[in-house]
């Protein structure tokens, strides 16, 4: 009986643009075997792997949601996770020494601690790099002498969620102060995003800005990659300064001045990711050489690329769909 020696890889949230381009940048590696996880049995990334490799979870916030990971690296003998959902993050990151013996493939909970909360991220990056004025929702935070508009924005959450452009001192006054929100500095320039890739010692391997050309729903459906000196030092600097080892994506708007400051941190693979593959930084199958103790380059370098997107259909028969409770609904807003 011959054993396989090929790494075992489970990718949750496929049913996101995220989750599908870690599974078609894996499913490249003849020595890896692809699971694919999802809450929904309608995902389309379930049906990208083997009918014998389709796993229905839990939600990311449910209880028992890390409990079935867990049973899934136990089950499935799966040697790495790797979570493209913000909310399944932070009880993997706490669990990530309790699962099974499979490596989690994440930023650390005190990485994730600094990016999903706005105003600590502000906090521990101003001192080092462009951060636009950024205050607390209360009342001493609205009472400053803000030039308009500005923005307010939740403290935590993905993606452009309850994110208000306010236009004036009477608009930003009818706002009940709370702390939950942050007031910010709105900047005029142009907005990147940067892929940034660190390696398990902390060294900034690759940063790979790009334009959001062309964005439906929060989503990038069309841009470029640019060589930018300054975009790609400015994405480095954030990523040393909240600890990042892995995949994760920095938001960069230019002020009156041209100078990149930081928007936010998504803290995972982005659904922008295949341009970024495609233009030669292929960042799931680097983070998974992460997770597995594999070298990876010191450095990577990417060429000039632009892409367009469209909707690509996957067709089975309807008796491989596999039955959830958790199915998403028309009249559900979604993920990024």
């Amino acid at each position: 009986m011959t054993v396989s020696t090929r790494k075992r890889v489970l990718v949750t949230g496929v049913g996101g643009p995220a989750g599908v381009a870690v599974l078609r940048s894996l499913l490249k590696r003849a020595d890896v075997e692809v699971y694919a996880g999802d809450m929904d049995g309608w995902a389309s990334g379930l049906y990208l792997v083997d009918a014998n490799h389709r796993r229905i979870l839990e939600p990311g916030l449910s209880p028992t949601f890390v409990a079935g990971i867990r049973q899934l690296c136990l089950d499935d003998r799966l040697d790495v996770v790797i979570s493209t959902v913000d909310v399944e993050l932070p009880p993997l990151a706490a669990a990530r020494d309790d699962l099974a013996g499979a490596v989690l493939a994440a930023p650390s909970v005190a990485t994730l601690n600094v990016t999903l909360d706005k105003w600590e991220l502000a906090q521990r990056c101003a001192p080092l790099l462009r951060v636009p004025v950024t205050r607390l929702f209360n009342t001493d935070g609205a009472a400053l002498n803000w030039t308009f508009p500005v923005i307010v924005k939740p403290r935590r959450g993905a993606g452009s969620r309850g994110v208000r452009l306010v236009a004036d001192r009477a608009a930003l006054e009818a706002i009940e102060p709370d702390e939950g929100l942050i007031i910010q500095e709105h900047l005029p320039g142009d907005e990147f995003s940067v892929d940034v890739l660190a390696a398990a010692d902390g060294t900034v391997v690759a940063a790979v800005p790009r334009t959001r050309t062309r964005v439906d729903s929060g989503v990038s459906i069309a841009g470029r990659t640019v060589h930018d000196e300054g975009l790609e030092s400015t994405a480095a600097a954030v990523a040393k300064a909240i600890g990042l080892r892995g995949v994760a994506n920095v938001q960069l708007r230019r002020d009156t001045e041209g100078v990149p400051a930081l928007l936010e941190v998504n803290p995972r693979f982005p659904g922008a990711l295949p341009l970024t593959i495609a233009a030669g930084v292929d960042m799931p199958s680097l983070a998974l050489d992460i997770a597995l103790g594999i070298d990876i380059p010191t450095t990577l370098d990417f060429k000039d690329l632009a892409n367009v997107r469209f909707l690509e259909d996957v067709f089975i028969d309807p008796s491989e769909i596999l039955q959830s409770e958790h199915a998403a609904h028309q009249d559900d807003p979604g993920e990024e």
